[in-house]
């Protein structure tokens, strides 16, 4: 595997009434859950459109049966963040 993969955020950590924004949902391309596994305690780098803010994350937990994570945010993303990418290291 290489050193920095990119993954894709796909939506907030979230139940029927409750949202976490410090909790998100990503998907790495072309992963599934026993590979998922390797990508526990990673450290995850959002970056604004802008460049300007950078936030960072850790992988918690697998999310599901089909290779998604749930990672860790320092502190909240905004919404606009959904569909962007991260770099997984």
């Amino acid at each position: 595997m290489a050193d920095k993969m990119e993954a894709q955020i796909v939506n907030f950590r979230r139940g029927r009434h409750t949202q976490k924004s410090s909790q998100m949902i990503i998907k790495i391309n072309d992963i599934n859950k026993e590979k998922a596994q390797k990508f526990l305690n990673k450290a995850v780098t959002w970056k604004s459109s802008s460049g300007k803010k950078e936030i960072k994350g850790v992988i918690s937990a697998l999310h599901g049966n089909s290779g998604a994570l749930r990672v860790r945010f320092e502190r909240g993303l905004p919404g606009q963040a959904i569909g962007t990418k991260v770099k997984v290291e």
